[in-house]
């Protein structure tokens, strides 16, 4: 639906005076509807429909009825050729954008291009998170050069599990850091091909040295193979950061520049194809792309560990981030590509610390209260400051104050994902050791892990062809908003899952509440954690894909890639508030753990229902552009 307040007209008293031919019934005949811009005849009519009374501007009732008649010819008549040019058939007019529904488009063959580069990223990060603690923890088998276990445990330098916790840590807030320095980049100075082009190559030489330090002429060497290993591991983020801040948003720029435009299905069927919707979808199989390379990455690299040794784990990646640069350039002249924009950046933040000045407070309550004004940002718009008064460089229109100002709403729904990313994170962690207390059916522990990864490349197709497709033929507006609580609630529930399976591990372990250290499993299948991880998925699926279709509706355009790196800095606040979570995270405390996690989740679902209800109410309305005026009502009200 395009932009503009939706105004729906019903007519109650006209059926029941006019006696219509036919009974209406809105949703027998919500394929019938037109729907017309809201005009001041149109909102007498309504008006006059429902009170029977005449107008006073207008008349009597057969004259408001003849303006009605000469404004929908003006919108729903045939195409005419306009100076001479010919009406793209494909073009619809006003009306037909009103009436018909609306599909996404076909994702163009550059979009999955730049989605394998975004899987050969979560292959490398997946991959090498599985493979660092076993090989900084556990120390080089016997007569294993390679570090291989094959039928015992693998391991390489043995420093031990608080190196291995540390160095693991590191990866993960370093990667999630870095693209603050990768959206800078592209969106003020290189572009985002260039930056994700770079990226690759920095990916390539990274693991590179991962391979060095896994070598086995180095192997003997701990200390030495440490060293080189932070190197690489510095290296490689700086890389695969910077590719997470642009890549996704590059690849929606392959649809967002298309036009609405009219399809004919093969059932004669007439819809028109909303490149937001497109948007929606590249998001969707971005995200399926990257969870193959999840799970692609996790469970393939522990085996490449465990049957032959470190050096082929982290070769795989390699062989994949290597074809990167050749893609990128391949696609280089075929891609949508946006220009940086300069000084964007340093201009936001001089306006935001215009626009503050004065408004800070020791009295934190205040301090609130001033920074949430709505007029926070239209008090300092060019046109409210006498030019005399301007600072130098204030030179952009009001219009962009009102992009700085869309892209503030996205940022205060992205505060909220730490409180999710908190959630995700202590399962990925935990779920592991809890996994290995159970019955795993004579597979490994981590193996269980990829129920996720699969869960999500099966849903994600049934949201896009069937479940999204459904709500929109009955009218139902699932908004981004209401996709992000909801995805909320299913990662809470997730954790309600996890706790419970837990309280019952610790009554059924023949050791009780030290489960982790009892030789013997708790008599309960490990299928049981696949809940957990299906409502992990089903939340991703809702919250996390929609939060970065959120980033890129919302943004400036010439900040989008800043935006979402504001986006991903969510995980590494959380990964840095889950450390206080540690001393929660074993033996007899692990139900605690989950009980208290979940109780966050849950008050941040109610908050962030409550906080952004508003704004959601007005998003609706905004999304609904013209009146629906059924056309059964109409000609019986005409006549």
């Amino acid at each position: 639906m395009s932009n503009g307040h939706a105004f729906a007209i019903e007519f109650p008293s006209a059926k029941a005076k006019y006696g219509p031919s036919q009974p209406f019934s809105p949703r027998k005949h919500a394929n019938h509807r037109r729907s017309l811009p809201l005009t001041p005849a149109l909102r007498r009519l309504s008006v006059m429909a429902t009170k029977n009374e005449d107008d006073p501007v207008y008349g009597t009732r057969s004259a408001l009825s003849e303006v009605f008649n000469n404004q929908s010819a003006m919108h729903v008549g045939p195409r005419v050729a306009v100076r001479g040019k010919p009406i793209d058939p494909t073009e619809p007019t006003e009306d037909e954008l009103a009436t018909l529904p609306r599909v996404p488009g076909s994702l163009p063959f550059t979009a999955y291009t730049i989605a394998f580069i975004e899987m050969c990223e979560r292959m490398s990060f997946c991959g090498t998170i599985a493979v660092f603690i076993n090989f900084i923890q556990q120390p080089l088998p016997d007569n294993s050069p390679s570090g291989a276990g094959r039928d015992g445990q693998s391991g390489a330098l043995g420093m031990g599990q608080g190196t291995a916790f540390g160095v693991a840590t590191f990866d993960s807030l370093w990667v999630y850091t870095v693209p603050l320095l990768g959206g800078y980049l592209a969106d003020t100075h290189w572009g985002r091909w260039k930056t994700v082009f770079i990226a690759s190559i920095l990916a390539i030489i990274g693991h590179g040295l991962l391979i060095v330090s896994s070598l086995p002429a180095l192997l003997t060497a701990p200390k030495s193979s440490l060293a080189v290993l932070l190197i690489g591991i510095v290296i490689m983020g700086l890389g695969t950061g910077s590719i997470k801040a642009n890549v996704s948003t590059l690849m929606a720029e392959q649809t967002a520049h298309h036009k609405p435009k009219i399809k004919v299905h093969k059932n004669g069927e007439r819809v028109i194809v909303d490149p937001e919707l497109t948007v929606s979808r590249s998001y969707l199989y971005l995200y399926l792309m990257l969870n193959i390379g999840a799970v692609t990455g996790s469970s393939g690299m522990v085996y490449a560990e465990k049957l032959v040794g470190f050096w082929l784990a982290y070769i795989i990646p390699l062989a994949f981030f290597f074809m990167s640069p050749w893609v990128l350039l391949w696609g280089r002249k075929r891609y949508v590509r946006s220009p940086p924009s300069g000084s964007v950046l340093s201009q936001t933040v001089k306006l935001l610390r215009l626009a503050t000045k004065g408004k800070l407070s020791l009295n934190p309550v205040r301090t609130y209260k001033n920074l949430s004004h709505p007029d926070l940002l239209d008090r300092v718009k060019p046109s409210n400051i006498p030019v005399e008064q301007r600072p130098a460089w204030m030179t952009f229109p009001d219009s962009w104050v009102d992009e700085v100002k869309r892209g503030l709403k996205a940022c205060q729904v992205l505060s909220w994902f730490p409180i999710l990313w908190l959630g995700f994170n202590q399962m990925l962690h935990n779920l592991t050791s809890q996994a290995a207390t159970l019955v795993t059916h004579g597979l490994p522990n981590d193996f269980y892990c990829n129920i996720n990864p699969i869960v999500l490349v099966m849903i994600i197709p049934l949201f896009d062809q069937f479940l999204y497709p459904y709500l929109r033929r009955h009218n139902i507006n699932f908004t981004p908003l209401k996709k992000i609580a909801a995805g909320f609630l299913a990662a809470t529930l997730a954790v309600v899952w996890a706790m419970v399976l837990q309280l019952y591990i610790y009554r059924l372990s023949p050791c009780g509440r030290h489960a982790n250290r009892c030789s013997k499993p708790a008599p309960i299948s490990v299928w049981w954690q696949a809940g957990i991880y299906a409502l992990t998925a089903l939340s991703e699926v809702l919250a996390v894909t929609t939060g970065m279709e959120y980033c890129f509706a919302k943004a400036p355009t010439n900040m989008r890639s800043v935006v979402y790196s504001l986006y991903l800095l969510m995980t590494a606040i959380a990964g840095v508030v889950g450390i206080a979570f540690m001393p929660l995270s074993d033996d007899p405390m692990l139900v605690w753990n989950y009980a208290v996690i979940a109780v966050i989740m849950l008050g941040g679902f109610f908050g962030f229902c409550i906080h952004f209800r508003k704004q959601d109410r007005r998003e609706s309305l905004d999304a609904a552009a013209v009146v629906q005026v059924d056309p059964a009502s109409m000609a019986d009200l005409q006549k």
